[in-house]
C-alpha cells in the first residue's frame, strides 16, 4: 500500500523542516523523510555545536584579558570531555524538539534514505510513498581529498567526536570551516597550523577582511602557510605528516582536519528515476522559484550549490510553502544581499558587495570608506586586537552596496545593517543616525 500527501520533503535539515512546517500550516498533509537525527547539519554537526565551541574559546580570550580589568584569576585547565558532554546533550534535545515541532504541526516523519521510484514517487525501506509536489533538501557533507593516507584525517563531522583535544592540528582549507575550528582549538591550546592551497583565506570574501583575520591569526599563534597542495598524509611514529606538491611536510600533528569543502547528498537518491537533472559535482540546479528542471520536484538548501546557510534554506524553505500552499504568487528567496558571520577569532560580519566586484561592476562609482581602530575593550591591557571596517557606495546618492567588519561585536552587529541595506540606505542615510557611543558599531556611522 502506498501513503499518499500533498507534499513530500526528503531531508529532516533546516531547510526542509521550515519548508514542511510552513506548509502544514497552510493546511498541507506534509511528510518528512530524513535517516539521521533530525536538524540537519546545522543542528548536528554544524552551526549549533559550532557556536558552542566559539564560546568556549571566546571564554578563553576573556579569562586571558580578565587580569586588565582588575581580576586576579588562576585558570586550571580546561575539560574538553566535559565540555562535549554538555553540548551532545543539548544538541539531542533540540533533536527531540524539533520532533515534537513536527508533532504539532501534523507532519509524518519518515525515518529512513529515499531513492526515487519516479517524479511523484520515493522508497523508503521498502515503502512506497506518492505525493503531488517533492522537495528535495538532503544538504551536503564534507569532501575528503582523493589523496593517499587521506584516511588519517577527519572532517569539521569527525571534530565533534573527538573525546580529547588534539594537542598538535593542522588544519587544511581556506573557508569557513578552517578558519573557525582553527580559532578554536587555538584559543583551547592546541599547537595549531592552517595550510592553504592559495594565496589567502576566505578568497571569496573582500581582500581587506582576509587580510586583517590572517594577521590575527598568526599573531594569535596559528602557523599559516600558503600556497600548499596537499600530496599525501603519512602515520608516523610521532603522528601524522602532510606532504605537499612542492615538497614542503607540515607536522607531525595529533590531528589531521579535512576543510577543503563539501559536497551536495545527491548520489544515493537515483533523481534520473523522477528525471531530475544534476549538474557535473551532483548539486541540483533550480531557478528563482527552486523548481528544478520537472514540475513538481522543488529543492532548497546546500544541495542546490547555492549560499550554503542554514538562514538561506530556511528562508527559501518558507518563501515556496507560501507560493505553493499559501496562495503568494511570485513570492521568492532573492539570492542578494545576504548577511552573513563567520566566527573567526576576531569575528567578521559581511553583506553585500566586496570592493573587488563592486569595482568590476560599477568602476569609477565606486567610493569606499574604511576604519581601523583598537576598541575599547582593550584599552586596559598590552595585548590589544584590531577592528577594522569597511563600506562601499556606488552612484552620485552613495548608495551602500557593501559592509565588511572584523573585530569585537563583529557577529551581533551586521544584522541591523543587512536591513538598512536591504532598504536602499545611502551613506547621507548611515551618517545621519545618531552613533551609539562608546560602541566599535558607532564607527560605521561616522566614517569620513
Amino acid at each position: 500500500m502506498t501513503e499518499k500527501f500533498d507534499l513530500l520533503v526528503i531531508g529532516g535539515g533546516s531547510g526542509g523542516l521550515a519548508h514542511a512546517q510552513r506548509a502544514a500550516e497552510y493546511g498541507a498533509n506534509a511528510a518528512v523523510v530524513e535517516y539521521g537525527p533530525l536538524g540537519g547539519t546545522c543542528v548536528n554537526v554544524g552551526c549549533v555545536p559550532k557556536k558552542i565551541m566559539w564560546y568556549s574559546a571566546h571564554h578563553a580570550h576573556q579569562l586571558h584579558h580578565a587580569p586588565d580589568y582588575g581580576f586576579d584569576i588562576a585558570v586550571n585547565g580546561h575539560d574538553w570531555g566535559a565540555l562535549k558532554l554538555r553540548r551532545d546533550a543539548y544538541i539531542k534535545r533540540l533533536n527531540g524538539i524539533y520532533g515534537n515541532n513536527l508533532d504539532k504541526r501534523g507532519v509524518v516523519h519518515i525515518q529512513g534514505a529515499a531513492r526515487f521510484v519516479d517524479a511523484n514517487t520515493v522508497e523508503v525501506a521498502g515503502r512506497s510513498y506518492r505525493a503531488e509536489r517533492i522537495a528535495i533538501a538532503t544538504g551536503g557533507r564534507p569532501i575528503v581529498p582523493d589523496i593517499a593516507g587521506a584516511e588519517l584525517g577527519i572532517t569539521s563531522d569527525g571534530f565533534f567526536e573527538l573525546e580529547e583535544r588534539p594537542q598538535r592540528v593542522l588544519v587544511v582549507g581556506s573557508g569557513y570551516v578552517s578558519v573557525e575550528l582553527a580559532g578554536v582549538l587555538n584559543a583551547l591550546g592546541s599547537q595549531t597550523q592552517v595550510v592553504v592551497r592559495k594565496e589567502r583565506v576566505l578568497r571569496s570574501f573582500d581582500t581587506m577582511l582576509s587580510t586583517e583575520l590572517m594577521e590575527a591569526m598568526e599573531k594569535s599563534g596559528i602557523a599559516l602557510d600558503t600556497g600548499v597542495i596537499p600530496e599525501r598524509a603519512q602515520k608516523t611514529d610521532d603522528g601524522i605528516v602532510l606532504h605537499a606538491a612542492d615538497g614542503r611536510s607540515f607536522g607531525p600533528v595529533d590531528c589531521l582536519i579535512w576543510a577543503v569543502g563539501r559536497s551536495p547528498n545527491t548520489e544515493t537518491l537515483e533523481v534520473a528515476n523522477a528525471g531530475v537533472h544534476r549538474d557535473d559535482r551532483g548539486f541540483i540546479p533550480t531557478d528563482d522559484y527552486q523548481q528544478t528542471n520537472v514540475d513538481n520536484i522543488f529543492a532548497l538548501g546546500d544541495v542546490t550549490g547555492r549560499d550554503a546557510l542554514t538562514p538561506v534554506a530556511i528562508a527559501a524553505g518558507r518563501r515556496l510553502a507560501d507560493r505553493l500552499f499559501g496562495g503568494m504568487a511570485g513570492r521568492h528567496l532573492e539570492y542578494h544581499l545576504i548577511p552573513t558571520v563567520i566566527f573567526s577569532h576576531p569575528t567578521i560580519g559581511t553583506v553585500g558587495m566586496t570592493e573587488y566586484d563592486a569595482r568590476a561592476e560599477f568602476g569609477d562609482d565606486v567610493k569606499v570608506y574604511t576604519s581601523g581602530f583598537i576598541g575599547m575593550y582593550y584599552a586596559l591591557g598590552k595585548d590589544k586586537q584590531r577592528s577594522t571596517m569597511k563600506l562601499i557606495t556606488t552612484g552620485a546618492d552613495e548608495r551602500v552596496i557593501g559592509c565588511h567588519v572584523i573585530g569585537e561585536g563583529a557577529d551581533e552587529m551586521m544584522q541591523g545593517f543587512a536591513v538598512a541595506m536591504r532598504m536602499g540606505a545611502t551613506k547621507a542615510d548611515f551618517d545621519d543616525t545618531v552613533a551609539i557611543h562608546p560602541t566599535s558599531a558607532e564607527e560605521l556611522v561616522t566614517m569620513r
